[in-house]
């Protein structure tokens, strides 16, 4: 790992459901994190182009209703291919401001969609990108699976990166096969904003003894579509109190972070409001904080213990 390096996590929301302006607020937090001396720059879960709040895309057990198929048409529309000009963009981005770009995306790939953690390096190149290896909950209905290839950590000029994606972090064994790569900077895209999930990161941060940036997004029902179906008077949805979604209504308060590998915070969570969270990654703390204690090294007992990963691709048709 770099002696230091300076990292910053945006928490913002997408335009969502509209691919081409999200990139363009990408272009904008990434410059200002770069003028501020960030090395890498992540966003949240699903940036590109939208986290679906509220919505199954009207799907019950057993039925799927015609409106439900319509916008999940425009969802589709709004996510990105890797290999397509919009990530092309993305690239530039990253080449342009000379930093390490983290974004969680919505990916198309033939007929499916994938929430997948792309990390894109100084000189616009992938660095890494990993796929969600189970979505969560209804989040089953609209993504597919990843495999066993995104579970890797990219050893780089800033330090070893890598990470998961929201509950893929409550997954012991997710954990721990990065760990057994010796990660350092573990960036956390997510959608989770309650009090214990930051509770989650101090414990992961301390146990992998490692550097942990947790971005979320902070997003309001004005950043969805006025006809988005959740949030119209007709739509059966509520607030959790029970009174009618309002513009103004808060959908995620956000809460990224940035903890130390000793679970300290070198930033504080941050809510409700739009902010670029920034701190310094030192190296001599990584070796500090494994005198005592080493995930995979000194406390793994590895005669009693051990875990093997799948790395193959998901592929399920091969062409000869």
């Amino acid at each position: 790992m770099a002696k230091s390096v300076k990292v910053a996590a945006v928490q913002t929301s997408p335009v969502c459901f509209d691919l081409e302006k999200s990139i363009e607020k990408v272009a904008q937090y990434t410059a200002q994190a770069a003028q501020n001396g960030a090395d890498l720059v992540a966003f949240p879960e699903a940036f590109l182009s939208a986290y679906p709040w509220r919505y199954t895309f009207d799907v019950t057990v057993g039925a799927r209703e015609p409106r439900g198929r319509e916008w999940y048409t425009k969802y589709y529309n709004s996510a990105i291919s890797i290999s397509s000009p919009e990530f092309d963009t993305l690239r530039g981005i990253a080449e342009k401001n000379h930093v390490f770009l983290s974004i969680g995306i919505i990916e198309k790939d033939g007929a499916t969609l994938y929430c997948n953690a792309v990390i894109i390096g100084r000189d616009g190149t992938i660095v890494s990108t990993h796929r969600k290896l189970i979505p969560t909950a209804a989040e089953r209905l609209i993504w597919g699976q990843g495999a066993g290839d995104g579970l890797k950590v990219v050893d780089t000029e800033i330090g070893k990166v890598g990470g998961l994606i929201c509950w893929e972090n409550y997954m012991p064994a997710a954990r721990l096969a990065l760990y057994q790569q010796g990660i350092e900077i573990y960036i956390i895209p997510h959608a989770d904003d309650l009090p214990s999930w930051v509770a989650s990161m101090q414990h992961i941060a301390k146990e992998g003894r490692c550097f942990v940036i947790s971005v979320n997004q902070f997003c309001k029902v004005s950043d969805f579509p006025s006809d988005y179906p959740p949030f119209t008077p007709d739509h059966h949805d509520r607030q959790p109190d029970g009174s009618p979604w309002t513009p103004d209504s808060i959908l995620n308060h956000g809460g990224t972070c940035i903890v130390g590998p000793l679970g300290t915070f070198l930033a504080e969570p941050v809510w409700d409001k739009d902010e670029i969270v920034y701190a310094e990654l030192k190296k001599d703390d990584l070796i500090g904080s494994r005198m005592d204690f080493d995930a995979v090294g000194s406390f793994s007992r590895p005669d009693i213990f051990s875990l093997t990963v799948n790395t193959k691709p998901g592929i399920n048709v091969t062409i000869n």
